[in-house]
């Protein structure tokens, strides 16, 4: 199989490197174009790096080398030699927005780590298992942007990736709301112990804009499209809390939910879960867990250190299911928030969209 030529947009940062170590490994996706700030432009990505490889695993030889580009000033360059980038830059919003339209313009379909275009109305954010349909909107777009090829497409943000999830499956029963207190690890700001120190023996109850987001993006997740936009879902309603806590990766999630009617049985949940799966695992893409969500029965799982490398780090684990004194049911969940939460569910979604048909070879 011819590979698809890959680029990656930031690729110094934390989920650039992420991006790097996977697309290096993929069976369809070969990295041949890294691009950062101007500031590690010209060197190669091991110059450019130096001492801040944060991957357990070694950097990938077949991208040491390149070259790197300007992100912004190389644009056209890029594009012409990719079929697609990854894009996961630490620019305003305003700077990203612009940046990854500038892309599509230039018919370079981008997958997006970033926040940026999470809000625009014809941008699909997908979660492949969840809203693999919205990928059509894609259409509505190409046609706003005056393009032929190019799009943005967007993964959504990495706290949503536990409890999302685990509540989707069972909407069917009627679900009215949620609460949510996420447990949030220190690579998600793109850090390590050492780069962050003060992390250690700390919880740091605020993390700016995340909050907003674990309520309102899930809504993008359920909703439908309708003409050329996605209108977003309006229930179940969800109100969140957001911690940092001292963990390098691994997003985990304290949930309490709420049904209309009559709630399903304890056992229902679970047979729910686990024979849940979607079009990720239908389509056999390359990235997809077997299995989607896994239930541990013993009381004091899952636990971040043993359980966020369950499958790849793309799968999910739920665990303490129990009836609650003022919601119906609470449980915990886990997800590695630089895998399934960032880089990888990026690449899973990139999958898809080139099963698909909306990313071809040029």
């Amino acid at each position: 199989m011819e590979k698809y030529k890959v680029g990656i947009i930031g690729a110094t940062g934390m989920v650039g490197q992420r991006f790097a170590l996977l697309t290096s490994q993929h069976p369809w996706f070969e990295p041949v174009v890294l691009a950062a700030s101007s500031h590690s432009a010209g060197k190669t990505y091991r110059e450019a790096i130096g001492t801040r490889w944060h991957m357990a695993d070694p950097m990938p030889q077949n991208v040491a080398n390149l070259v790197v580009m300007d992100a912004e000033a190389d644009a056209e360059a890029i594009a012409a030699q990719v079929d697609f980038v990854f894009c996961a830059v630490n620019m305003t919003k305003d700077e990203t927005r612009a940046l990854e339209e500038r892309y599509a313009k230039l018919e370079c379909p981008v997958v997006s780590n970033n926040s940026a275009h999470r809000g625009t109305p014809d941008v699909p954010m997908v979660v492949p298992e969840i809203n693999p349909e919205h990928i059509k909107i894609i259409e509505a777009q190409r046609r706003r942007l005056g393009t032929k090829r190019g799009f943005i497409a967007v993964k959504s943000n990495c706290s949503l990736q536990s409890y999302v999830p685990a509540l989707h499956p069972l909407m069917k029963y009627g679900l009215d709301r949620a609460l949510v207190c996420t447990y949030q690890a220190i690579s998600g700001a793109g850090k390590t112990f050492e780069t962050w120190p003060e992390m250690i023996d700390n919880v740091i109850p605020y993390i700016g804009g995340e909050e907003e987001k674990s309520e309102l993006e899930p809504m993008k997740l359920w909703g439908h499209i309708e003409g050329n936009v996605i209108v977003n879902a309006t229930e179940p309603a969800i109100t969140a809390q957001c911690l940092r806590v001292p963990c390098s990766d691994g997003h985990m999630a304290a949930c309490f939910m709420k049904f209309k009617g009559e709630k399903p049985s304890i056992d229902e949940i679970k047979d729910c879960w686990k024979n849940f799966s979607g079009r990720a695992q239908e389509l056999n893409l390359p990235s997809a867990p077997k299995q989607f969500l896994h239930y541990f029965e013993e009381a004091d799982r899952p636990q971040t250190k043993l359980d966020r490398m369950l499958e790849g780090g793309m799968a999910v684990s739920i665990g303490r299911l129990r009836e609650d004194t003022q919601y119906d049911y609470k449980f915990v969940c886990l997800s590695h928030n630089t895998l399934r939460g960032a880089a990888g569910g990026a690449v899973l979604l990139a999958e898809l969209l080139c099963a698909e048909g909306y990313i071809t070879r040029k």
